[in-house]
Protein backbone atom coordinates (compact mmCIF):
# COMPACT_ATOMS: atom_id res chain seq x y z
CA UNK A 1 0.00 0.00 0.00
CA UNK A 2 1.49 3.60 -1.20
CA UNK A 3 -0.48 6.76 0.17
CA UNK A 4 -0.57 9.45 -2.34
CA UNK A 5 0.00 12.98 -0.61
CA UNK A 6 -3.55 14.17 -0.57
CA UNK A 7 -5.37 11.64 -2.59
CA UNK A 8 -5.80 8.00 -2.49
CA UNK A 9 -4.15 5.20 -1.39
CA UNK A 10 -2.34 2.95 -3.95
CA UNK A 11 -2.91 -1.09 -3.61
CA UNK A 12 -0.58 -3.61 -5.63
CA UNK A 13 -1.06 -7.06 -6.08
CA UNK A 14 -4.56 -7.27 -3.55
CA UNK A 15 -6.88 -9.91 -4.95
CA UNK A 16 -9.67 -8.60 -2.69
CA UNK A 17 -10.28 -5.24 -0.55
CA UNK A 18 -12.34 -5.23 1.96
CA UNK A 19 -14.61 -1.87 2.88
CA UNK A 20 -15.11 0.28 6.06
CA UNK A 21 -18.61 -1.79 5.79
CA UNK A 22 -16.79 -5.38 6.15
CA UNK A 23 -17.70 -5.91 2.12
CA UNK A 24 -14.91 -7.69 -0.15
CA UNK A 25 -14.34 -6.36 -3.45
CA UNK A 26 -13.02 -8.20 -6.11
CA UNK A 27 -9.62 -6.74 -7.98
CA UNK A 28 -9.00 -7.65 -11.61
CA UNK A 29 -6.18 -4.91 -12.10
CA UNK A 30 -2.50 -5.02 -10.75
CA UNK A 31 -3.03 -1.70 -9.02
CA UNK A 32 -6.09 0.01 -7.80
CA UNK A 33 -6.80 3.53 -5.99
CA UNK A 34 -8.78 3.03 -2.85
CA UNK A 35 -10.17 6.22 -1.09
CA UNK A 36 -8.55 7.83 1.37
CA UNK A 37 -10.98 10.82 2.32
CA UNK A 38 -14.01 8.79 3.19
CA UNK A 39 -15.89 10.79 0.57
CA UNK A 40 -16.26 8.85 -2.84
CA UNK A 41 -19.07 8.00 -4.51
CA UNK A 42 -17.79 4.43 -5.43
CA UNK A 43 -16.32 3.24 -1.91
CA UNK A 44 -14.02 1.65 -1.80
CA UNK A 45 -12.74 2.90 -4.75
CA UNK A 46 -10.77 6.58 -4.98
CA UNK A 47 -13.75 8.37 -8.05
CA UNK A 48 -11.16 12.15 -7.35
CA UNK A 49 -13.51 13.28 -4.77
CA UNK A 50 -10.98 14.81 -2.74
CA UNK A 51 -9.94 17.10 -5.72
CA UNK A 52 -13.33 18.90 -5.06
CA UNK A 53 -12.46 18.92 -1.32
CA UNK A 54 -9.38 20.57 -1.77
CA UNK A 55 -10.19 22.98 -4.11
CA UNK A 56 -13.39 23.98 -1.95
CA UNK A 57 -10.73 23.96 1.41
CA UNK A 58 -12.54 21.12 2.76
CA UNK A 59 -9.93 18.41 2.26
Amino acid sequence: MEPCPDGPILVRGADIVRGVDGREHEVTRPVVAVCACGMSGRAPWCDGTHKVLAAKGEG
